[in-house]
This record gives C-alpha cells, sequence and structure tokens, in this order.
C-alpha cells in the first residue's frame, strides 16, 4: 500500500476491502455505496429533475429545463449536505475524501463533480476502490448512510 496518498495503493491481500486505503468502514454506514446504490441515485435524481421541470413546462415536455434542474438540485444538495433526494432514497452521501468520509460538506468541489456526471463517462471509470473518475479529480467518495 502506498502511504500518505489518499485512494492509491498497490494490490494488497484479500483483506483489502474498498476505502480501507483512505479510512472509512469495510460495510454499515461510512462504507464506500455500491454501484447500485451510485446508480440508483443518479437515476432517481434524474427522474426527479425531470417531473420538477415537467410541473413548470407541462403539457410541454420538459426538454432541457429537466437537465438544468438536475444540475441546480446535485450543485446545491451535494455542497451544502451532501446528498440529493435520490441519495436520500437509495441511503448515500457524498463525503469528502480528506475527512476520510466522515463530512458531508462538500463546498464547491460540487460544481464541477456535477459536471463530471453530467458527461456520463467519469463516473464509469472506475478504481479499485470504486470512486469513478469524477470522485477522484474532486477528491470526493460516495458512502453509505445506513
Amino acid at each position: 500500500m502506498t502511504k500518505g496518498i489518499p485512494g492509491s495503493s498497490a494490490s494488497g491481500p484479500a483483506s483489502e476491502w474498498p476505502g480501507k486505503s483512505f479510512g472509512v468502514p469495510e460495510s454499515g454506514p461510512g462504507a464506500v455505496a455500491h454501484l447500485g446504490q451510485r446508480v440508483g441515485a443518479f437515476l432517481l435524481d434524474c427522474l426527479i429533475g425531470a417531473l420538477v421541470a415537467w410541473a413548470f413546462t407541462a403539457p410541454e415536455p420538459p426538454q432541457n429545463w429537466s437537465l438544468l434542474v438536475w444540475g441546480v438540485m446535485t450543485v446545491a444538495g451535494v455542497a451544502f449536505v451532501g446528498t440529493t433526494p435520490g441519495h436520500l432514497i437509495a441511503g448515500t452521501r457524498v463525503a469528502t475524501l480528506r475527512t476520510a468520509g466522515r463530512s458531508p460538506l462538500v463546498g464547491a468541489w460540487a460544481i464541477p463533480r456535477t459536471v463530471l456526471i453530467g458527461l456520463l463517462v467519469p463516473p464509469l471509470i472506475m478504481d479499485k476502490d470504486g470512486r469513478g473518475l469524477h470522485d477522484r479529480l474532486c477528491y470526493t467518495v460516495v458512502v453509505r448512510t445506513r
């Protein structure tokens, strides 16, 4: 394991788990969220954004308004409370690596993180800790809340 660099380590023994290298527990609250939880949270946020936008554009489809609602909802939620409606339902939240996942305050990193998620490809490029490229670039990790 490479010491001193959060999220980096060489292939280790079988006792390794996602997030061990930066201090999160193996399971339970605070552990790195599974891919299914993260995808579920994203899809729920997309649906919620589309429904909110549709409420303002009905009977016309929301078109790009749903993307705007999703972006604002994601940036505001992640920056100030570390979560979005989809994350709450999925039982996850976004936290900074600098606090080993304990602090939900992501701050200004929420903006580039949201832009990268909107591109769809960065979240699919994951490391052994289950963090997408967007999380690695913004020093964040998605952890379980329950």
